[in-house]
């Protein structure tokens, strides 16, 4: 059992490295259409410099988020071998999941509205579908987050285990932080 959970811990830790490989390649990616937007040496018209810096923002936001889920699942799996079984677990995991997920979506529908109303306003709906979207799962959330809490009262020793876990992380985290 032992040689399964390492197993599983180095896929974690694996899918772990290769989301901040990702990040890292959007994070440069963004750093060039900076660049075309910025470049004052460069013939791009206003509205091309405005689109390099929305797409960059865009990246940028793709990269965070490929950076918090790559540390939740590093600090869920592999940190706490955290088996999502009982509700303060899954709201847990699915809390810091859906945060990320939800206001990049939020971002992505900004960022597209502002390019649609200025390129081609016709798309300006499937923007908005985005931002309706983000709204449905940040609603969809709250209520998975309210009928959780019943749930999670059945069962108070979980609550204090997973509060001892964070307490103890943090220490790990500040141990690690002086020297």
């Amino acid at each position: 059992m032992k040689t399964i959970r390492r197993l599983f811990a180095i896929g974690y830790t694996t899918i772990t490295l290769l989301f901040a490989c990702c990040a890292l390649a959007l994070i440069a990616l963004a750093t060039c259409e900076l660049w075309r937007g910025i470049d004052p040496y460069s013939l791009v018209p206003l509205r091309g410099r405005f689109s390099a810096l929305l797409e960059s923002i865009g990246l940028l936001t793709i990269a965070v988020a490929a950076f918090e889920l790559g540390q939740t699942i590093l600090e869920e799996e592999v940190w706490r071998e955290v088996h999502t079984s009982g509700p303060t677990r899954v709201r847990r995991f699915l809390s810091r999941f859906l945060i990320v997920i939800i206001v990049a979506l939020a971002i992505e529908a900004m960022i597209s509205v502002f390019q649609f109303a200025h390129d081609d306003p016709t798309y300006l709906p499937h923007a908005s579908l985005i931002g309706v979207a983000a709204a449905l799962l940040l609603a969809g959330w709250g209520l998975f987050i309210k009928f959780n809490t019943s749930a999670e009262m059945l069962e108070p020793e979980a609550m204090a285990e997973a509060k001892r876990e964070d307490e103890n992380l943090q220490l790990g985290t500040n141990r690690e932080d002086q020297t």
